[in-house]
């Protein structure tokens, strides 16, 4: 796949962009604060549906606008393909294809495109929610109707968790909340749902994941990674991974038993306290987790190991070519090695997007096409080889 233009109006700092790229590699170099990871975002939101950098999408809107518009033309096998996301300040976001109306979620099956950045550090080193974020958005482009059933997820766990809060106020205690058990079944229908497309992923990332971080670090520490699943009586996302005797069973069998066994503990504190949204990707190298064990480069090895796997795995399931790979300003996070390596891995990719502040961050082989960005303003660098956009 290859992004061939974008367009943006009213997105970050961007009143209207137009930027035309190359295959191969094409790097945006600029300043902080210019603009230059504002582009590289919105061409992932298209693949993704989020940012790499905010939770939410009102950060994308620019100040004192009311949407944000992306258009991103791609081509995949022989046919462009014009991709459209309208960013809503107030309401739903909106999605054209061609020119027509489509659901959002319908865009993640013509793009797909795998960001390596600074914030990925955070995947490894941070809390639950930035490894259950990275798996969720690797689920949305290898199978973009899992974007419904996150979306349903996490409306039901709200509507969930606004009863138990009312229940809790009122002084409601034991089995005495009966409108719970049809919550209950609905969250245990989608929540088991995202449970098993996690665990599959973790499967098949498992050899591309111990390869690509061979690749990084130059050595093999046996990086692995795993669910520690609240469903098997631990809370990872409070840090008690230790799975309590659940027995066996289908995955909503065992969520049916813990919710049970976590019924009195829900409505004493009013917080839905089972499922995916508890659950935790447990990275390890050596046998240990990597979080609290690795080295600051180890931990940036297994970080950068993550996002080559994924663009590894979507590589070899898609028809429409390779993903496009966004390096976002990490070069400056890297030593000489990492840089070096990182750069002959992703090289025979067909399309590599680099942003960068300094440009001798970046490796030679990355620079055939230079993209400066100042101040919002794009311009071409002469002998880059493509018009001004």
């Amino acid at each position: 796949m290859i992004v061939e233009h974008v367009s943006l109006v009213d997105f970050r700092n961007y009143a209207v962009a137009d930027v035309a790229l190359s295959p191969g590699a094409n790097l945006f170099v600029g300043s902080n604060g210019q603009g230059k990871t504002n582009l590289a975002e919105a061409i992932a939101f298209v693949a993704t549906l989020g940012s790499h950098r905010v939770s939410s999408d009102q950060p994308l809107v620019r100040a004192g606008s009311d949407a944000a518009i992306l258009r991103v033309r791609v081509a995949h096998a022989g046919r462009s393909v014009q991709l459209e996301a309208q960013i809503n300040r107030q309401g739903a976001n909106r999605a054209r294809i061609n020119g027509s109306d489509v659901k959002p979620s319908e865009l993640p099956r013509y793009a797909q495109v795998v960001v390596f950045a600074p914030e990925d550090l955070g995947i490894v080193r941070g809390d639950p929610s930035a490894r259950r974020r990275f798996a969720d958005q690797l689920l949305i482009q290898r199978a973009p109707r899992m974007s419904a059933v996150i979306a349903d997820y996490e409306r039901v766990l709200r509507q969930r968790g606004a009863l138990l809060k009312s229940a809790r106020a009122r002084g409601i205690r034991g089995d005495a909340l009966s409108t719970l058990d049809v919550w209950d079944d609905k969250l245990v229908a989608l929540g088991s749902q995202l449970i098993d497309a996690r665990i599959s992923l973790a499967a098949d990332l498992a050899g591309p994941l111990a390869a690509a971080y061979r690749q990084i670090a130059g050595e093999d520490h046996g990086a692995a990674a795993a669910w520690a699943l609240s469903i098997r009586g631990g809370d990872p996302e409070e840090g008690d991974d230790a799975s309590a005797d659940s027995g066996e069973g289908a995955t909503p069998d065992l969520f049916r038993r813990a919710l049970a066994a976590k019924r009195s503990s829900e409505l004493e504190r009013g917080v839905n306290l089972v499922g995916p949204h508890r659950d935790d990707l447990l990275l390890q190298i050596r046998g240990l987790p990597v979080k609290g064990y690795a080295s600051h480069g180890e931990s940036w090895s297994v970080a950068l190991a993550l996002r080559l796997a994924s663009a590894q795995l979507l590589r070899a399931e898609s028809r429409a070519g390779d993903p496009v790979l966004i390096l976002d300003d990490v070069f400056a996070e890297l030593d000489a090695g990492r840089r070096a390596r990182l750069s002959e891995v992703t090289a025979d990719y067909e399309q590599v997007i680099v942003t960068a502040a300094v440009l001798d961050d970046v490796p030679a082989d990355l620079r055939r096409r230079t993209v400066r960005i100042e101040a919002g303003t794009i311009h071409e660098d002469a002998g880059s080889g493509a018009p001004d956009a």
